[in-house]
């Protein structure tokens, strides 16, 4: 069996709010510690039947990065259900939420900067 090692470094303030996030994976082609803004990380927790989550950004990241973020994350998550799952439907249904959020989120930032 092979192992795949996914390392995240968080580099935080005096307040510990995450100022830096570093990640590498054993199986990525890149050969040093790639940035990011945010990160979002779930675990499913079978024997509990819940959900373990770890959400975090960086001071650096703009609400318009976040609504970008959400957007693309939420579509993620709809291809990943659609591979498990093959439910058009509702991966329809899912993406459909997602544009709607990304739109109205779009609507308020062109309200708010008018």
């Amino acid at each position: 069996m092979r192992k795949s090692t996914i390392t995240v470094d968080v580099h935080l303030d005096e307040d510990k709010v995450p100022e830096q996030i570093n990640w590498t994976a054993t199986d990525s082609t890149a050969d040093m510690m790639q940035q990011a803004k945010a990160m979002m990380l779930a675990f499913w927790d079978g024997a509990d039947k819940s959900a373990l989550r770890i959400d975090l950004w960086t001071k650096t990241m703009m609400v318009d990065e976040m609504a970008d973020f959400y957007y693309q994350t939420m579509m993620g998550m709809a291809d990943a259900f659609e591979r498990a799952t093959h439910n058009q439907e509702l991966v329809r249904e899912m993406k459909d939420f997602a544009k709607e959020f990304y739109n109205k989120f779009r609507e308020q930032q062109l309200k708010e900067n008018a």
